[in-house]
């Protein structure tokens, strides 16, 4: 096997056709390199090799179409078909010399990820397993052009046959999704099922995408020993039909392929029974596609049949909210996923809601009662003002899903009204929703319409006023406090003498400490004093944050009264011990010290619980600074602050675990080079790699012809 490796693997770079399709490959990947990663910044190469795998539909059938049918056609195979080395052998030889042609384009584009580094932040795990997709999809090109070109022994029919089979192949995801998705019988979707076994292209994304499947590398690398055992039954019966045993090797032959044919499905097959967890891993920066301790947590908890039905074709679905879907289902043996056809079953939602969900929406049952996850929340979306469109920035499947989980096994529903009518700030969507995931609802309440608060608060929001209550308005909160009510309250930098909002954070024994926080160590603010990362305490509401960042721009100082029996404080967040809180901050770029300033360190947020008279309790969560809980501070600590509001929302809740689980995010920072950097790379990757292996390729091939 050796020696034809050796002889095959000459063939290709003594001849013009290796170089030919190294230069070929190295060309259209390094235009695409630039305009993708140099250019438009894409943090991941995948986008890169997604888009040059069309090229093999037309190089594979070029570089593969000599290897047999013109041995065949020249008679040369004889050599090979008495020698006294087996079939599998040669087939293996031959086929491991176009891997090794294949593996030197593929090679140098597993250096660009390395180079790309150093433009910021990068996604290495999606790259790295897309390039591993995109080597396997070219092997098994590389097999299946093998196979055809030992059927005939005409090179251009060769060529015409590989040509074909790889373009169907590419095509293929979208035949096979037409007859499942617009199918009704059982034929058409049997039919669509075993056309999607030819499917070469899908596996290639899911790996491109960051999800790591094994089922996806067993179908590539079981598809090629399939093709390749097929190879070297073409040829055993070729040398045993030389020996006059035709008949009873033709048999053998076909009961042989039928047979590898049977083991390639079984075990692809049996890939199906493994569970999400072991045979799936997320790859992603931001682990979109992996369950979180917080959902893992619940799910394990459930106590409670829950039937999830999915209003699509199983396989016809959004393949990365089905994963998620499955994750859930290995998670706990409480839930059951179920595919319910919009064609076979156009009038099945009718037995849960009035209004027809889009299709891939879930109705999600459970012993209480059901709810509908409309498909069209399963994703967030905001408007990109340069092009006058709605972009996809994040996945919410998980978020969506549990809540729809917890809201069917929940006992009641809590209440939480926003104090309205003081300009306090609006509560934005993200958080707005966190909310609502906790299965809770929110109303607007402005006091002056009310003698008191509802009986059936469960909570009451004071978010950044920036007018002061009025005394009454002031002693019905206090007054819903004595009575053991729950309070989130957010301070806010403003001119008015607040004085009934200070005493309703006096019910607490807590007072704003005045002025804005300035943080003079480095390593608890972000390029500006103003903009603190707090130390984070320890603390159950604070568990789902360990070892992350929240981010507090223009925070205040909260000091508090000692602790007594009778009340107990639990500081979130603080400040080093050489912040300071500056008084006066009319040039917001003078952080030095001034007389007047007051010495830290601070807390920024903190957790109080009092103890009252009735032997009841009232649980508070104050916050030192109206930022922390804004889009724009986020985003700077990706989902953590939105997290913190989660996990506040569901102690405040008394939920037993959070079930707000924040949207991932589908975005990341791109990739910035200098303008001379992707100069230098486009020069280097567009015209001095290819042409150097063109070049290289002429050279040998002229030397050749003159000896």
């Amino acid at each position: 096997m050796r020696a034809i490796y050796k002889r095959e693997l000459k063939s290709y770079f003594y001849s013009f056709t290796g170089w030919l399709f190294v230069a070929v490959n190295l060309f259209v990947m390094g235009l695409y390199f630039i305009v993708y990663n140099m250019l438009m910044g894409y943090p991941t190469i995948a986008y890169v090799l997604q888009s040059i795998v069309f090229t093999f539909i037309v190089t594979i059938p070029i570089l593969t179409m000599r290897t047999l049918s013109e041995e065949r056609k020249n008679k040369t195979d004889q050599l090979i078909l008495t020698a006294p080395v087996s079939v599998l052998k040669i087939v293996l030889g031959k086929y491991l010399a176009l891997a090794t042609v294949l593996f030197v384009p593929t090679a140098f584009m597993g250096t660009l990820p390395l180079f790309l580094m150093q433009g910021g932040e990068f996604q290495m795990g999606v790259s790295y397993a897309s390039v591993l997709g995109f080597f396997l999809y070219g092997c098994l090109a590389l097999a299946v052009g093998l196979f055809l070109s030992s059927l005939t022994e005409s090179v251009v029919i060769a060529a015409v046959l590989s040509f074909g089979a790889l373009f169907l192949g590419y095509i293929m995801p979208g035949i096979s999704n037409l007859l499942t998705t617009t199918g009704t019988s059982a034929v058409t979707v049997v039919i669509g099922k075993v056309l999607s076994c030819f499917d070469m292209v899908s596996r290639f994304d899911t790996l491109s995408s960051g999800y790591f499947e094994l089922e996806a590398v067993v179908y590539y690398l079981t598809a090629i020993a399939l093709a390749l055992f097929c190879t070297a039954q073409t040829i055993q019966k070729r040398r045993y039909n030389i020996a006059g045993a035709g008949l009873k090797v033709g048999a053998y032959s076909v009961t042989g392929i039928i047979l590898m044919i049977a083991l390639t499905v079984a075990v692809n097959l049996g890939l199906n029974y493994v569970p999400e967890q072991y045979s799936s891993f997320d790859l992603t920066q931001n682990k979109l596609y992996a369950l979180t301790d917080e959902t893992k947590a619940f799910l394990s908890g459930l106590s409670e049949d829950i039937t999830i039905y999915v209003l699509a074709e199983e396989d016809a679905g959004d393949a990365d909210f089905s994963k998620t879907l499955e994750r859930m289902a290995d998670q706990s043996e409480h839930i059951k996923i179920k595919y319910v056809s919009p064609a076979k079953n156009p009038n099945f939602y009718q037995n849960y809601t009035d209004t027809q969900p889009s299709t891939g929406s879930l109705i999600v049952e459970g012993e209480k009662r059901s709810t509908v996850v409309d498909y069209g929340d399963i994703y967030t979306y905001e408007m990109d003002y340069s092009t006058y469109s709605y972009q996809t920035t994040g996945y919410d499947g998980e978020g969506q899903t549990v809540s729809a989980i917890a809201y069917v096994t929940t006992e009641d529903m809590p209440v939480f009204y926003v104090i309205g009518g003081h300009g306090e700030l609006e509560l934005e969507e993200k958080f707005a929703s966190t909310i609502t995931k906790e299965n809770a609802s929110y109303e607007t309440l402005m006091l002056y319409s009310v003698d008191e608060i509802p009986e059936d608060a469960q909570c009451v929001i004071l978010n950044a006023p920036t007018g002061d209550y009025s005394k009454e308005d002031a002693e019905k909160i206090i007054a819903y406090l004595q009575k053991g009510g729950n309070a989130l309250i957010v301070s806010t930098m403003t001119e008015e003498e607040m004085t009934n909002f200070k005493s309703i954070l006096g019910f607490y024994g807590i007072t704003e400490v005045d002025g804005t926080i300035v943080e003079q160590d480095r390593n608890y603010y972000y390029q500006n004093p103003y903009y603190l990362f707090p130390e984070i305490g320890s603390a159950e509401v604070t568990a789902p944050l360990a070892d992350s960042l929240v981010f507090a721009p223009f925070s205040k100082g909260l000091s508090y009264d000692e602790e007594t029996d009778e009340i107990h404080y639990t500081p979130l967040l603080t400040t080093s011990g050489s912040a300071f809180s500056k008084t006066d901050i009319s040039d917001s770029s003078d952080y030095n010290k001034g007389e007047n300033d007051v010495d830290g360190p601070f807390t920024v947020s903190l957790e109080v619980e009092k103890s009252l008279e009735d032997g009841g309790m009232s649980h508070a969560y104050v916050v030192g600074g109206e930022s922390l809980f804004t889009s724009l501070a986020d985003d700077m600590a990706p989902g953590n602050n939105v997290k913190l509001f989660g996990s506040m929302i569901s102690m405040l809740a008394d939920h037993e675990s959070s079930v707000a689980i924040p949207a991932k995010s589908l975005s990341m920072p791109n990739l910035v080079f200098k303008a001379q950097t992707a100069y230098i790379a486009a020069v280097l990757c567009v015209i001095v790699i290819p042409l150097a292996a063109i070049t290289a390729g002429l050279v040998i091939w002229l030397r050749r012809r003159r000896r």
